[in-house]
């Protein structure tokens, strides 16, 4: 319909993460956040999770522009992979969150072509037809806010994540005026942050994790170790904070902490603290019990610096007994094992770890049950569509919008690409569009979560590979010598008598096909190769490994 307003989550509900939505009104479209998701434990190999944007590809002359709600990577982080898909689409966000961003596409060659603009909380701002007023939250980094979108059909309000801290580190606390201001002047659609929506009460504030931090770096004995996103950038201020207090000094390493930290202190969102925060090359002239370590690794991600160092595998730090780390974040869903690996092994190495739910170094930058019926009450939005979160949380928040006097059919539990369209009076569902995930194995997008190259590397971790060599006639296609058989991953003992009786079976099956099968050709042994020696296998071991025949002709 080309006079609707169409809302439609291309990622971010029915999951944790990968964060993007499209506001689309006629022929102009409007995307908030742009982000990415760490992959799960059977994505092998995988880096990174990030938005099938074909849906905006196939519509780049229509996208306006991108507004960001913060500066996490489950908002900004797939920018680099869909930037070029919809090249030139200028961005929107606020000064810390521009200047990470900034950072992000210099790396990845993408900042000349893409216009950035810096907005202002309170300050209405036009991308196309799209007026749109950013309104400052807290969350648990600097600068967050949600925008009120005004389009000719009605008004969208996104919150972004938010939680409403009464005493935030950096003194700015939400907008309770401005979210009401813009309540009164009526909403049509609430989007509402539901990560902690199963969770009653309030959530704490970040305060009470500063004053964690400074008592856990006293007690410290030796060196001090704090791992956290590297965009927290509150929580890096905290931890300086800590350090300052009790005489010592406090480095960022690892790349994205050291990136994150430099664009933070040069914009004015860091305060050094006389000093405090030193360079790399301090670490190793600096005593342990003066020095405090800022790195990533609070996800138990393979290639971070704290899961190096747990590994022994860090090129500037050792674990050792006497050191304290403290693990400043809660798991992701799906992290927890890695999470539990990486704090188990640093106990080995001697260190004493400090990590939720037995010490309290960390609180969520997510609203619980009470700030997001406050968030309901003052906007009095018509319509609710619940993001942000996974199934669960999303039906636990749109029970929350029904009791804060929502109707329940003006509610709205989404699943990725389920498009709602509003006409100005009534909103309906619409159908959907392609909104699944693409996989990012080192720079490269590689396949979706159904591709091929998932496919096989599942294959290859389940029953291993056995690889055949043979070479044959090129006019009669009959073998010229028996095939040799490697395995890896399939069987222990590379003399098992299984591996012979195999070869014994197939040199069978090539030279007695039947009479229909006289083909000479390469791919057609290779295909008689894999279908044999898959159901030997079978029959034999009840797996299936992966057969790579290489046929040579002579």
């Amino acid at each position: 319909m080309p006079d609707s307003l169409r809302i439609i989550p291309l990622g971010g509900v029915g999951e944790v993460g990968k964060n993007i939505t499209v506001i689309e009104v006629g022929d102009e479209i409007l995307v908030v956040d742009c982000g990415l998701a760490f992959p799960e434990p059977e994505m092998l190999g995988i880096d990174l999770v990030i938005p099938d944007a074909t849906y905006l590809a196939e519509r780049r002359d229509r996208v306006q522009g991108i507004v960001l709600t913060h500066g996490h990577e489950d908002h900004t982080g797939a920018l680099p992979y869909v930037l070029p898909k919809i090249p030139g689409t200028p961005i929107y966000a606020t000064r810390l969150t521009e200047g990470l961003v900034q950072g992000k596409l210099r790396e990845h060659k993408l900042l000349d072509s893409t216009p950035l603009h810096v907005v202002e909380p309170g300050e209405e701002f036009a991308v196309g037809s799209f007026r749109i007023t950013p309104f400052r939250v807290n969350h648990s980094i600097p600068d967050g806010v949600g925008y009120a979108i005004k389009t000719r059909l009605g008004t969208v309000v996104h919150t972004g994540d938010f939680k409403f801290d009464h005493t935030p580190p950096d003194g700015k606390r939400a907008d309770l005026g401005l979210i009401a201001e813009i309540g009164n002047r009526g909403v049509d659609f609430l989007l509402s942050d539901s990560t902690r929506a199963e969770k009653e009460g309030y959530t704490p504030s970040e305060t009470t994790v500063g004053e964690s931090l400074h008592r856990l770096v006293g007690e410290a004995p030796g060196r001090v170790i704090v791992a956290t996103f590297a965009s927290n950038i509150g929580r890096v201020q905290q931890v300086i904070d800590a350090a300052w207090g009790h005489g010592r000094k406090m480095v960022a390493l690892g790349r994205s902490m050291e990136q994150n930290t430099a664009i933070a202190l040069e914009r004015g969102y860091l305060d050094a603290r006389d000093g405090t925060l030193v360079k790399k090359d301090q670490l190793q002239r600096l005593p342990k019990d003066q020095l405090v370590v800022m790195t990533t690794g609070s996800q138990g991600e393979p290639m971070s610096g704290l899961t190096r160092m747990s590994n022994r595998d860090h090129r500037n730090i050792t674990i050792e007994p006497g050191d304290t780390v403290i693990v400043s974040a809660s798991p992701i869903p799906g992290n927890e094992e890695a999470v539990a690996k990486t704090i188990d092994n640093l106990f080995k190495e001697g260190a004493m770890v400090h990590y939720e739910p037995l010490v309290h170094c960390h609180v969520s930058g997510h609203g619980s049950r009470e700030e997001l019926k406050l968030m309901l009450g003052l906007v009095k939005p018509r319509h609710f569509v619940p993001i942000h979160g996974e199934y669960r949380m999303l039906v636990q928040h749109g029970l929350l919008a029904e009791g804060a006097g929502v109707d329940v059919d003006k509610i709205f539990v989404l699943e990725n690409g389920q498009v709602v369209e509003f006409d100005g009076e009534t909103a309906r569902m619409a159908g959907s569009v392609p909104a699944g995930a693409v996989l990012v194995d080192g720079i490269a997008a590689i396949d979706g979560i159904d591709g091929v190259v998932l496919r096989d590397r599942r294959m290859l971790a389940s029953d291993g590979v056995v690889m055949v060599a043979l070479t044959i006639d090129a006019k009669t296609g009959q073998p010229v010598g028996m095939p040799d058989l490697v395995s890896r991953g399939f069987l222990s003992d590379p003399e098992d008598p299984i591996m012979g009786a195999a070869r014994d079976h197939l040199m069978d099956a090539l030279r007695q096909r039947h009479e229909d099968e006289h083909n000479a050709e390469a791919g057609y042994v290779k295909t008689k190769i894999r279908d044999t020696l898959s159901r030997y296998f079978h029959q034999r071991t009840k797996r299936r490994p992966m057969i790579l025949p290489i046929v040579m002709e002579v």
